[in-house]
């Protein structure tokens, strides 16, 4: 498959990483000469120099050769312009980035009036995110998910005190032949392993057959779905505070932004009802306790520094606040959010890359995709040759870390695997992974390229 990207920052690079991975042919399009050297140096793709909306650059690499393109710079309309332009040139399929708040309400006609397929807007991915964990407090639906005749169950394990302590071995006789599959602790998705043991504040998400699991979910859920969420604080009036204070404030929620940049301060009180917005450093505790941050019910970090958003959700995590969620889109830092207790830490860089990678598989080979807590992703594909997942037992197929074989439907009967289960061309397979390894899930993904037709 070919694939040219316009714009080599973080997401296209993020992007970029991961289709090369699968053994796609990426073609990277930037202004920036010496930052394409440095990543040519890095990467087998072609770069190129140049204005991404240059119709004659478009000519000239055949665009219409290519199956998608994907403009990712930092302006919604230079992107908007570079995908008609790929469209009028006979690209088939093109995607943008599109952020800004004064766009939103007009997306769909965006889409047509410009010829976009698909539109990605990381800030109110992880707005949506951080609001369907705060309010709904399940990162599934109900607390229950079904694919087929398979269930993935989600529920505190402090609902069922017997798992408490036990190993993962354990726990799947326990659960009569069903498989934890993921572990939310600390605000972090691990993919856990036989020896990995149940703490009392897990969140387990376990998988089995639908019958069994919905016996469970009857057993360990509680029936009110949304929480007494009443006060949130953000820290960050950036489009992702934007957007979560106004999905928060038409749920009746007080909502106070904390925003150091006075004319962006004035911005967010013209365009937000109901919102308290304060000039001034999150960072200044002096600041944080008059405004009673000891009373708030959650605590959002999203100002545009990893290390400050890390900074201010340890500050919240010590005055006892029930739910503390921080944007971090650096993957060196993942062990620091575990050790600091942060309830949620999302990437939007890789949240959006996943759903740009789904996007572009289609329907080749992926029947569905679902994001649990911005940090992992269940997806079931159909199993076809060239894909490295055949010819020997699942536990000899070396697959990479936190990648699981969750599920099989083969020929409408669910799989639970086992080690020596045998994946067959045309089953069902659901498989678990986490964001930060997109590049190793796309190996798996792996096909013969694509051809335009």
């Amino acid at each position: 498959m070919k694939v040219a990207i316009v714009g080599a920052g973080k997401l296209g690079l993020t992007v970029t990483e991961a289709l090369l991975s699968g053994d796609n042919e990426v073609t990277l399009i930037d202004l920036d000469s010496d930052l394409l050297q440095r990543i040519s140096a890095q990467m087998d793709l072609l770069t190129v120099a140049s204005n991404g909306k240059n119709t004659s650059l478009s000519k000239e690499l055949k665009i219409q050769s290519y199956n998608f393109l994907l403009a990712v710079t930092d302006n919604d309309e230079l992107n908007m312009v570079i995908c008609t332009l790929a469209r009028k040139l006979g690209c088939p399929h093109v995607i943008a980035r599109v952020r800004d708040p004064e766009h939103v309400g007009q997306l769909d006609f965006i889409k047509k009036t410009f010829g976009i397929d698909f539109i990605v807007n990381p800030d109110l991915t992880i707005a949506r995110e951080i609001y369907k964990y705060l309010v709904e407090k399940y990162a599934l639906s109900g607390g229950i998910f079904h694919s087929g005749k398979v269930s993935i169950v989600e529920f505190p394990a402090e609902r069922l005190p017997v798992l408490f302590n036990q190993k993962i071995d354990e726990v799947s006789k326990m659960l009569e032949g069903m498989l934890v599959v993921a572990v939310s602790r600390n605000g972090k998705i691990i993919i856990p392993v036989g020896s990995t043991v149940i703490q009392e504040e897990d969140i387990l998400y376990v998988l089995g057959e639908q019958e069994a699991a919905d016996r469970l979910n009857e057993l360990v859920q509680d029936k009110q779905t949304y929480t007494d969420l009443q006060r949130v604080m953000i820290a960050g009036g950036g489009k992702s505070g934007f957007y979560l204070a106004k999905l928060l404030s038409d749920f009746d929620i007080s909502v106070k932004i904390i925003e150091i940049d006075k004319a962006r301060c004035q911005y967010l009180s013209e365009h937000l009802d109901d919102v308290m917005v304060l000039h001034g450093d999150a960072t200044d505790q002096s600041l944080l306790e008059e405004e009673n941050i000891d009373e708030m019910d959650a605590f959002v970090s999203l100002t545009g520094f990893d290390e400050e958003n890390l900074l201010l959700a340890l500050l919240a995590t010590q005055k006892n606040i029930e739910d503390v969620v921080a944007k971090v889109s650096r993957k060196s830092y993942a062990e620091l959010i575990e050790k600091l207790g942060v309830d949620m830490a999302l990437n939007p860089l890789e949240m959006t890359a996943a759903e740009i990678l789904r996007f572009i598989q289609g329907s080749k080979h992926i029947i569905f995709s679902k994001v649990i807590q911005g940090q992992a992703e269940f997806i079931e594909i159909i199993a076809r040759r060239p894909m490295p997942l055949f010819d020997a037992p699942i536990s000899a197929l070396k697959l990479p870390e936190d990648v699981l074989i969750a599920a099989i439907h083969r020929q409408g009967e669910p799989i639970i695997p086992q080690g020596d289960t045998v994946i067959q061309e045309g089953d069902q397979v659901i498989i678990l992974s986490l964001l930060s390894q997109l590049p190793a899930l796309e190996k798996l993904l792996q096909r013969k390229k694509w051809k335009v037709v």
